[in-house]
């Protein structure tokens, strides 16, 4: 038996050649989209066809998509990462669809880069470097990261290896999530209300999931919470802030500035008004791109493939009951 695999997630190809060879030597046939993801619905539903699963990207797969023709043969979507917002699951579920992710496997990359775009921000690393690239020479006044409080929303594993980071620079933290997590308080994780945590908190990252209820989480009402002096740093999704009033924010200096590199579209338009925003350091998704970190998650994406080909439960799986269901399209053992 052998599986046609159609890949559309841009950080497999660039770092992920042992999982294609891991394809490749289980018999796959690897097939490469016409462009790399986040794809829109068409592009999806004119590139899978014929295909038995896709180590995807953040693809739109709607309704529409999993149950048009092209998709007929698709018995695994094998998603780069661990989001999985844009895939629709309860359909992929009732047609028979095994959803697989690769959670835990991108914690300390994203923390990592949420801690340098902390650092950059609050010590305005960014500004200098635009100045000596200008042929000037001028110095920039920024604020102290020890001893300050840092505000963590969403305390997941994610957000629990930020916390773990601060660490060494003797930090209050201050966390908000729906569900309080004992193994964050151990890590001197103090859990208040929403409200507080922005009031209080010199810093704020955000390092939750994206779901129907936190859409547009932070807006204009939260940001006259924040003090001045504070920043918002955002390695998660896009859609968890309002970004037009995020761009008022930073105009008006409600507060002090913002990193993001998630946004709600993505690429970022060029004429998008954040590019022109003051105090503002952008960078374009990548929190997660530590070349090591990839490589390791690409072969986790493509071993869900092959074990769903030969029959074997991949190790996680989102929709875990589609495995009771008459209609699941993959056998297993």
């Amino acid at each position: 038996m052998s599986w046609k695999v159609l890949i559309t997630a841009r950080a497999a190809e660039e770092v992920g050649q042992p999982a294609y060879q891991l394809l490749r030597d289980s018999g796959c046939e690897v097939v490469l989209a016409p462009k790399f993801g986040p794809l829109s619905a068409d592009d999806v539903q004119a590139f899978m066809a014929g295909c038995d699963a896709t180590l995807c990207s953040a693809d739109k797969y709607t309704p529409a998509v999993l149950e048009h023709a092209n998709a007929a043969g698709i018995k695994c979507l094998s998603r780069w990462g661990v989001g999985y917002d844009s895939i629709d699951i309860p359909t992929a579920t009732r047609l028979g669809i095994v959803v697989a992710f690769t959670p835990g496997m991108l914690d300390g990359a994203v923390a990592d880069y949420t801690w340098a775009l902390l650092f950059a921000l609050a010590r305005r690393v960014h500004e200098g470097h635009i100045v000596m690239r200008d042929n000037r020479w001028s110095v920039a006044w920024g604020h102290d990261v020890s001893n300050k409080t840092l505000g963590i929303i969403g305390c997941g594993r994610i957000g629990q290896a930020v916390a773990k980071r601060a660490a060494g620079f003797n930090m209050q933290i201050l966390g908000h999530d729906i569900a309080p997590n004992p193994h964050a308080e151990a890590l001197g994780v103090k859990f208040v209300s929403l409200d507080e945590l922005l009031s209080r908190s010199d810093f704020v990252s955000l390092n939750c999931a994206l779901t129907p209820q936190n859409r547009g989480l932070i807006g204009e009402a939260q940001f006259k919470k924040m003090k001045p002096s504070s920043y918002l740093i955002n390695t998660a999704r896009g859609a968890l802030v309002d970004e037009a009033a995020l761009v008022r924010a930073l105009e008006q200096k409600t507060i002090a500035g913002a990193a993001v590199d998630a946004f709600s579209t993505e690429p970022l338009p060029n004429d998008h008004p954040l590019r022109r925003c003051p105090n503002v350091l952008l960078t374009p998704h990548q929190a997660f791109n530590g070349r090591e970190t990839g490589e390791r998650v690409s072969l986790a994406a493509a071993q869900a493939i092959v074990d769903l080909m030969h029959g074997k439960k991949p190790t996680h799986v989102v929709n875990g009951d589609v495995f009771q269901s008459p209609a699941l399209r993959a056998k297993v053992k």
